[in-house]
């Protein structure tokens, strides 16, 4: 007898997972390609905050999460004793024009405003920066002190170790039961008819930045790792045939990455990773009661920011399934 069952073992499902087991439920994930088989097994892992202006519920919840990570992560690793490489080392980004200085410097003070005192949004010169940075026109970056890193392939695999030595079985199938949250990914929100696909490629390269910031710049994302490697990334493609394979545009993303940092300018390529990351139709995550579908719940669409919303996907999915108490945002309602 099981008390919640979860399909889809991605960072929605396993993260579900945990806070019910950690909440004395008895849980099991099924999922038939196992752990982190899609778009959660990947090498960016860039935990990013929206803009600090035009605040919103979506802005706020992610707000929310991203100071759960730091002792979601710890209390995973102390279980696996695996690293899921998690940093809050911030963010560069560049400024390339003075009005982009100007808009920099208005989020900044949305940021005081909006972001509790947690973390800062700051223009600053390039004289505070170091070497590691791209180019900037302007000679100024924004600079956060809220984005941080995990690597993503690690930490499904500390989260599933964490687990497993909890007695949580993962297996590759089960009969139906209720009450069970669908976190399924993309074909999931197909399924439903709640949303699609979007592939991403991405590459992880051989060069040691570990301890510093995550970089923005050219619609790139370039995050080192605390292993020593850094992942770019990545493609954003509506249409595909094989959501596993890469080409010529993954090639593009490596040389624009060695563009926008020269120090990356040839750098051993170690992996090449696509995947499909679930888009709900709202760009929202999709939460709550599956209509029509009593005992039945999603938790989906963790475009982008899946890892990021991830710990508090958990706390509010457990919260209704588990103790009745309704707290998912109105914009994120299935």
């Amino acid at each position: 007898m099981v008390d919640l069952t979860v399909r889809g073992a991605g960072i929605f499902g396993l993260s579900v997972a945990w806070e019910a087991e950690s909440r004395g439920a008895h849980v099991r994930v099924v999922d038939p390609a196992g752990p982190g088989a899609g778009a959660s097994g990947g090498i960016v892992g860039a935990l990013q905050p929206h803009t600090p202006d035009s605040w919103n519920e979506k802005k706020d919840f992610q707000l929310e999460s991203l100071m759960l990570q730091a002792p979601f992560w710890e209390a995973v690793e102390a279980v696996s004793g695996i690293s899921a490489g998690y940093g809050r080392l911030g963010r560069l980004q560049p400024l390339h024009s003075d009005r982009d200085v100007v808009l920099a410097r208005t989020r900044a003070e949305a940021a005081m405003r909006n972001w509790r005192g947690w973390a800062n949004w700051d223009v600053i010169d390039e004289a505070e920066v170091g070497q590691w940075r791209p180019a900037s026109p302007t000679g100024l970056y924004i600079r956060d002190d809220l984005s941080a890193r995990v690597h993503p392939r690690r930490a499904i695999e500390s989260l599933t170790a964490a687990l497993r030595s909890r007695g949580v079985e993962i297996m590759a199938d089960a009969d139906d039961s209720t009450p069970t949250v669908w976190a399924t990914g993309w074909r999931g929100l197909v399924e439903m008819d709640a949303g699609t696909g979007v592939k991403g490629q991405a590459a992880l390269l051989r060069h040691d930045a570990r301890g510093h910031p995550q970089i923005f710049a050219s619609s790139l994302h370039i995050v080192p790792h605390a292993d020593g490697t850094v992942a770019v990334g990545s493609t954003s493609e509506r249409e595909f045939d094989d959501p596993a394979s890469t080409d010529e545009a993954l090639d593009d993303v490596i040389r624009r990455a060695g563009e926008v940092l020269p120090i990356l300018k040839g750098a051993e390529v170690i992996q090449r990773w696509a995947g499909v990351r679930p888009r709900a139709a709202s760009r929202a995550p999709l939460l709550g009661p599956i209509p029509a579908r009593p005992g039945h719940f999603v938790a989906n669409g963790g475009f982008k920011i899946g890892f990021g919303v991830a710990p508090l996907v958990a706390r509010v999915i457990c919260d209704l399934v588990l103790d009745g108490r309704d707290r998912i945002p109105d914009a994120f309602r299935a």
